[in-house]
């Protein structure tokens, strides 16, 4: 669709976003394309490209981290730019009705079924027992308002309203990361906050400081680093670390052009270009500035208090472990591969490619000769490396770990999210409803090839991979195009190892009240 009339105007915003005009074309072109659905061959089991690692090998994984983190550089990465307001989307609808919140009126609402009302009754009970009661309850003094007599009266409406706009807290219009999610006695600590302890318990280098990187957006960068500066010092006294902490921000050559039903191009009330943010997948070139070799990758709501952070700094070891291991593997193979190989070597690779990596190899490659083998396996070892935990299905099936089949009839292992899915397949939908397990976004990756260079993460991505959904703006409806997800069609061209993890160890938090789940409380 190279043909529609941007305008010299239009170029020159294009270029000044960081953009070309043929890459907005494609664009355009991808609009046009029918929905990019993956093929699913089969889910991933256990022993069918998930593996469980035995106990009695768990600790010496988590050994071999131990020793290597102190020796390579190793950080982690968080995805922090996602809005909060998603969180408070049943109590945003219902303070923008205008009308009084009681909670009678609402306990009769949730007896009759209605779920946002069942929602917001959750609320209104567990308002004590959210990490940040202390600060709204301060804040509404301040301002003249008595919360508990508010509380015993029923009425919910300045509380709900203090707690979600700028009048208070302003919750509904802060990132997760801002959010305080766990109370402790001395101080309720954010999303943020707790990825800061995390780290601090697991990725130390041998002068003990801790390295971590956040993506958050632009608006909100300056609260962040107001929160690191506030904190950090009485962390460093607390776990005796030190705290080097870098933020970025998502690139404006990420965005994408938004377009109408029609697939033209939006244009705002003063003419120009409508760009939105390009989604998650677009962090991989975040990822891809990082000057580490090993990445821990980790939702920002995915955080737990301090009495059941064990097992996660357990499962982040052994993970790890297991990481290091396998990379120590694939260097192996590719040192011999380089030097000469002989049938004896290349088969020995393609026993561990198959049987160890997961990896697909086409029937005939056995027929040829020794040469044609040597290079097919020194292009598949040779790239990134990611092991994912992945967790046990116990709700609804949804996104998690597939044998997917590429055009070529060739099949990978590919974390999947259910929007690549085609739900008008009755096949493919099958496939997802008898998967066993799903990812928490679990991840650590290896970036740095065999003789310790930095890989170019941009060269494994799968380009066709995006997502194309339905937003809008203005009270106008558009689509808009994602690129491919962060730990979907970002690294679909990676090594990718799934690994069973505890359940345990996923406790996110998507609405308010999941902080009211025993998880996130005190004990």
């Amino acid at each position: 669709m190279g043909g529609y009339p941007f305008s010299q105007d239009d170029i020159t915003q294009i270029e000044d976003q960081g953009l070309t005009l043929e890459e907005v074309e494609k664009q355009l072109e991808l609009f046009e394309m029918p929905p990019p659905y993956l093929r699913l061959n089969r889910p991933c089991t256990i022993g069918d490209g998930i593996t469980v690692i035995p106990e009695d090998r768990r600790q010496a994984l988590t050994e071999t981290f131990e020793r290597a983190v102190t020796k390579r550089v190793c950080l982690k990465f968080v995805p922090a730019s996602g809005a909060a307001s998603r969180m408070f989307k049943t109590l945003l609808r219902y303070l923008g009705q205008g009308n009084e919140i009681m909670r009678e009126a609402i306990s009769n609402e949730a007896q009759s079924g209605q779920k946002d009302a069942a929602a917001l009754l959750a609320f209104m009970n567990g308002i004590r027992n959210f990490a940040f009661f202390d600060e709204l309850r301060s804040v509404m003094r301040g301002r003249g308002c008595d919360t508990e007599a508010l509380i015993q009266k029923g009425d919910f409406t300045q509380i709900i309203d203090f707690t979600l706009t700028e009048k208070g807290l302003n919750y509904a219009n802060l990132p997760k990361g801002l959010l305080k999610f766990h109370y402790y006695k001395e101080r309720s600590r954010t999303a943020f906050e707790e990825h800061l302890v995390e780290a601090a318990n697991y990725a130390v280098d041998q002068n003990s400081t801790s390295t971590l990187s956040f993506a958050v957006s632009k608006e909100h960068l300056e609260k962040f680093r107001h929160l690191l500066e506030k904190v950090k010092l009485g962390y460093k006294k607390k776990y005796h670390v030190s705290f080097d902490v870098h933020f970025s921000i998502q690139k404006s050559s990420t965005d994408t052009l938004a377009v109408d039903l029609r697939n033209r191009p939006i244009r705002q009330e003063n003419g120009t270009l409508l760009f939105r943010p390009g989604g998650h997948g677009a962090l991989i070139k975040n990822i891809n500035d990082l000057k580490g070799d090993i990445v821990f990758i980790k939702n920002i709501d995915n955080v737990v208090p301090d009495w059941l952070k064990p097992e996660t700094f357990k499962w982040k070891k052994i993970l790890g472990g297991y990481l290091i291991t396998t990379q120590k593997q694939i260097f192996h193979h590719l040192e011999k591969l380089t030097s000469d190989p002989d049938k004896k070597t290349v088969d020995k690779a393609m026993t561990f490619v198959t049987e160890g990596l997961s990896q697909w190899v086409p029937a005939d490659i056995k027929n040829d000769p020794v040469e044609a083998k040597t290079a097919f396996l020194i292009k598949g070892l040779d790239r990134p490396v990611r092991v994912c935990g992945m967790v046990k299905n116990v709700d609804e099936p949804g996104g998690g770990p597939f044998w997917v089949r590429d055009a070529t009839g060739e099949d990978s292992v590919q974390v999947v999210e259910t929007a690549q899915i085609d739900p008008d397949s009755k096949e493919q939908q099958a496939i997802l409803t008898a998967s066993t397990h799903f990812s928490p976004v679990d991840l650590v990756c290896g970036l740095s090839d065999w003789k310790g260079r930095p890989f170019d993460l941009r060269k494994y991505v799968d380009s066709k991979a995006v997502f194309i959904s339905r937003k809008s703006k203005s009270g106008k409806d558009l689509k808009a195009l994602e690129h491919p997800g962060l730990w979907n069609g970002a690294m679909a061209n990676w090594i990718s190892i799934f690994v069973e993890v505890p359940r345990i160890t996923f406790n996110p938090v998507k609405t308010i009240n999941d902080l009211l789940r025993k998880e996130h409380q005190p004990v």
